[in-house]
């Protein structure tokens, strides 16, 4: 494939950021293969050579280009500046992104402050990792010197001084002065005077031994005694933070990304904006910053991280990006400019998910096949990669630390080993747990994990050895369903009639047996108590999908097993999940793994195991991580290599590599590690371990209620899924929808079933019909909630009709002859002042019906089990509202406020959308209504006349005087929405606005 620039420089020029290939050491800068950013957001290739310019004082080294976002007006551009290399695949090396680089394209100031902003940060983070320059950088484009480890810098030789420096008063740099000996020796040296200048200088200082004196021993202790909520810890101290969820991360340390304050936001932004969107900004960019700078992202530069092995295109000429699986293609939205204009070079696709390696040895005791597992390193969870190549020319394995207690094999009875695990998350219905539950309409599920499990050598040389590959598959029960945040037990609800959900569940599962062949459903969830009814809807619909056609509308039938887990392994006797393995080890033997053998796939995986619970995260940890212990054992024992990773103590690295991805994977759903995790990486549950998860339990549920919103809404933007104003909903409401199915679809579908349910005269036809926002009891204009209805229009009556959304049934609806409507006006409708979207007078309108009632007729037909007729009585619900133009006692009106044309949400191919704003929508409305009315009153007059008479006159002058007409009217004022609005409500918003927002 062609190669992708592995380390560049970004300097700001007066008009744009320049991205350079950076060259390797000792070579003169080249600009061949550069381009730039302008301040508009426009990429194309740099024209003119600037090696000569000095036009870039400040300049950032960064690895790679996330992509380029817009928010509001302003554009950003987020780059790679710090990365840990996680493993090695084929000799082609796996890094995680541990810190990115913000960088606003508005001017050349604002994007000079922010590199070097930038540049400052990741020193201060290499110092605090004892990394100085030389060893971070390695100066050469091979990766395979990239590599590094964190050292005591303190104890090596010092680094020579810097040849340049940059003057405090002009911002340019220029040579050393070699005469400051003190400065240099304080500042820069390692040696006993930078011990010194540390304590005196740095921001650890004095209360780093302070800390210690007062019973602290670490930076780690300081962070829990500072945050509300910690989540992640240090490895040591001054180790680098591993983040786990944006919002739940402790701000105030230099081992994050430094917060993004409002000073750096580009001051002028051209355009029309939303108030709203601008004003989160500063959130909006310090949450971007901090999810790709989470440790959950992963790249490589020359492998396809987002297939599975024996997937990979060897030897292609093709770009990686198209060789990327777009299901787990994190960045191709914000790549998108890059991908446009052809710098295929500069576009790096990364995953979401999780990469983890482990070496190990199996040491062959005798001729019967009995071997012993030699763990390597017992202690640390990272792999040292340049020990598996130096070991692998002596054919044995070194302990990375030296430990005598674990010897390496003999070379010629020992066999070495590489397991590598691979987690890729997918980007259709991504988001946190509770806010993205089921599937879609388009069968696509949350929190949807494709796990990949690779048994090789250390040498990856398949004519040698044999290369085996094993997949899984997790994700929620594929049906419509949610469950509210604010409980600790939430109540499953439902949505939809079973034929929309049949229809959606088919589409997941055509998807996936056309990815992976057979599927075997495993279904952890209780069958009592509050799982239960999505656990048995779950199985119904897998029989009526095997009755219609199955998987593929071909016969090929859908394997499903209701495993529950909770009842099996109660009393913390997890070792039951056995039970399950018994059960679906027919499968597993059925579908195999992938073999590679010289290069070629000899024999590919058939089927994948699909594994859910509620949360698809700690049952679901448990289970797969059984499935890949009964695979591995079973790949080795076919090379005739016998392990037991159930009771082996010495083989615990197994677990915790299990464990490790099942922590990524629960912190990026859920925002904590997984639970249940003592058992995934013991194999031992203890008491200790339940009173961890009760804690983690605890935070899930701060995350839910508090963070989870605005993150949401953040990735749904940053995926494309999602236009900017959906900041602007979250303004008002501090949430962030859910569109599980496109409400265009939805509401069109909604017109369509009220049309056909209430239109019982065949010769009445359908002029048109809307869905509105409208008070939950007639004769009102405000009500305490307001929900969505449908209004529809004939030749002869008005219908309004009040449905069911869960079930897809028309609820309600009353018939209102076109004869009897005596009024129509339309104007402002503010109904809330608590968010400047609510009082926007544009965004903000309605319009008012009133009508006549006769005494004694019927008027609302309401469906409990059948639609049967409810006269209607003197409530209190149906007196009119305090208003000038109120109708008498015998008059009705029904009052509808406009739904926003456009949804926050992306619109889908097969969706057309409504046209204009709000203004012009309600205006719309009213005038067909008017029409159709004027219309319906003319034909009538017509029947009614008398030519030459004076009746023909009186006609003519009724229908002149009964003529409907449009009025300008507010239906509620800003101003009297202000008077309306209470104190208590205001506090309430305000305080939740000062948590959430």
């Amino acid at each position: 494939m062609p190669s992708l620039v592995r380390k560049l420089l970004i300097f700001a020029s007066v008009d744009g950021l320049v991205l350079q290939p950076a060259p390797p050491r000792n070579h003169p800068p080249t600009t061949q293969q550069a381009i730039k950013v302008d301040y508009q957001g426009h990429v194309g290739p740099l024209l003119r050579d600037r090696r000569q310019e000095d036009t870039a004082p400040d300049e950032l080294e960064v690895h790679g280009i996330i992509g380029l976002f817009k928010i509001a007006t302003s554009y950003f551009l987020l780059s790679i500046c710090d990365r840990e290399q996680v493993a090695q695949i084929g000799g082609k090396p796996v890094y995680k992104v541990t810190d990115v680089a913000l960088i606003p394209l508005s001017s050349q100031a604002d994007a000079d402050n922010a590199i070097v902003s930038a540049r400052d940060h990741v020193q201060r983070r290499r110092k605090a990792q004892g990394l100085g320059e030389d060893e971070y950088d390695s100066g050469s484009d091979d990766e395979d010197e990239d590599a590094y480890s964190v050292t005591d810098s303190l104890e090596e030789e010092p680094p020579a001084p810097p040849t340049e420096v940059k003057n405090p008063i002009t911002g340019r740099r220029g040579p050393a002065d070699r005469r400051t000996s003190v400065a240099e020796d304080v500042m820069q040296r390692k040696g006993i005077y930078g011990r010194f200048a540390d304590k005196w200088f740095s921001k650890k200082g004095w209360k780093t031994d302070k800390r210690r004196a007062q019973g602290m021993s670490s930076t780690q202790d300081l962070q829990k005694a500072m945050s509300h909520n910690v989540e992640s810890i240090l490895k040591d101290e001054g180790g680098p933070l591993r983040p786990s969820r944006p919002d739940t991360l402790p701000v105030e340390t230099e081992h994050l990304p430094e917060p993004v304050s409002p000073e750096e936001i580009p001051k002028a932004l051209a355009g029309d904006k939303d108030n709203a969107t601008i004003a989160l900004l500063p959130k909006i960019l310090r949450t971007a910053k901090m999810y790709f700078a989470s440790g959950n992202f992963f790249y490589s530069y020359d492998y396809d991280l987002s297939h599975d092995v024996g997937k990979q295109q060897r030897s292609s000429t093709v770009p990686l990006y198209k060789q990327f699986d777009p299901l787990f293609f994190w960045n191709e939205h914000l790549m998108a400019p890059f991908i446009e204009t052809g710098q295929y070079n500069f576009v790096l696709p990364v995953i979401q998910g999780f990469v983890g390696q482990r070496p190990f040895s199996i040491k062959v005791v005798d001729t019967k096949s009995n071997s012993v597992v030699i763990d390597p390193d017992a202690t640390s969870n990272d792999v040292e990669l340049q020990s598996i190549h130096q070991n692998n020319s002596t054919g044995s394995m070194a302990s990375t630390d030296g430990d005598a207690k674990t010897p390496p094999p003999e070379p010629s009875t020992g066999k070495d080993f590489l397991l590598t695990l691979i987690s890729r998350r997918s980007i259709k219905r991504a988001g946190l747990r509770y806010l993205r539950r089921g599937l879609d309409d388009e069968g696509s599920t949350a929190n949807s994990v494709e796990t990949e499990q690779i048994l090789s050598s250390p040498s990856w040389n398949t004519s040698q050895d044999k290369i085996f590959s094993f997949t899984q598959f997790r994700g929620s029960i594929p049906l419509f369903f949610s469950q509210s945040p604010y409980s600790l037990k939430p109540q499953v609800n439902t949505w939809g009639s079973t034929e929309t959900n049949a229809k959606a569940f088919k589409r997941h599962f055509a998807e996936l047996t056309a990815r992976y062949g057979s599927v075997y459903a495993a279904s952890l969830v209780d069958k009592h108590g509050t799982e239960s009814k999505i656990g048995s809807l779950y199985e119904q619909h897998a029989k009526i999908l095997n009755e219609h056609g199955g998987m593929d509308g071909k016969g090929k039938k859908l394997d499903f097993e209701w495993f529950d887990f909770h009842h099996v392994c109660r009393g913390m006797r997890f070792e039951n999940v056995s039970l399950l393995m018994d059960s679906i080890g027919h499968f597993l033997k059925a579908s195999s793994w992938t073999e590679i053998s010289n290069d070629q796939a000899k024999q590919v995986q058939s089927g994948v195991l699909r594994t859910n619970c509620m949360d698809c995260l700690d049952r679901t940890n448990v289970v797969q991580s059984a499935c890949a212990r009964i695979t591995l054992e079973a790949q080795l024992s076919a090379g005739d290599y016998s392990i037991d990773l159930q009771n082996d103590p010495s083989t615990s690295w197994f677990n915790t590599l299990w464990a490790d991805n099942g922590d990524a994977i629960s912190k990026q759903y859920a925002g904590t590690a997984a639970l249940k995790g003592d058992f995934t990486r013991t194999r031992k549950r203890q008491i200790a371990g339940a009173l961890t998860d009760f804690g983690l339990t605890l935070t899930r549920y701060y995350n839910n209620i508090v963070n989870d919103y605005f993150t949401q809404a953040v990735i749904d933007y940053l995926l494309g899924h999602a236009t900017d104003s959906i900041f602007a909903e979250f303004e008002a409401d501090m949430k962030s929808a859910d569109y599980f199915i496109d409400v265009r679809k939805v509401r069109q579908a909604a017109i369509d079933r009220s049309a056909g349910i209430v239109i019982e005269d065949k010769d009445e036809d359908l002029v048109a019909g809307w869905t509105l926002s409208v008070p939950t009891s007639a004769n009102h204009l405000k009500t305490a909630t307001f929900e969505e209805a449908v209004l529809l229009l004939t030749e002869k009556a008005l219908y309004f009709c009040r449905l069911d959304w869960e079930t897809e049934k028309v609820r309600e609806f009353e018939r209102i002859e076109l004869e009897t409507v005596e009024g129509l006006f339309r104007g402002v409708y503010v109904t809330s002042t608590l968010a400047s979207r609510h009082m926007d007078e544009q965004k903000n309108v309605g319009f008012v019906i009133r009508y006549r009632a006769e005494p004694g007729g019927e008027l609302v037909r309401r469906n409990t089990r059948s639609l049967e007729s409810v006269k209607n009585s003197a409530r209190d619900e149906d007196k009119p509202a305090s208003k000038s133009q109120a109708p008498q006692a015998t008059d009705r009106f029904l009052a509808f406020k406009a739904l926003p044309p456009r949804t926050s949400m992306q619109a889908s191919g097969d969706v057309v959308e409504s046209p204009g704003n709000e203004v012009e929508v309600v205006q719309g409305i009213c005038e067909e209504i008017a029409k159709v009315v004027n219309k319906t009153r003319a034909g009538e007059q017509v029947k009614c006349s008398i030519p030459g008479t004076e009746l023909e006159d009186k006609t003519e002058d009724e229908a002149q005087t009964k003529r409907l007409e449009v009025e300008y009217e507010d239906v509620i004022s800003l101003t009297d929405a202000k008077r309306s609005t209470g104190y208590v409500e205001t506090l309430a918003y305000s305080m939740k606005k000062l948590v959430w927002g």
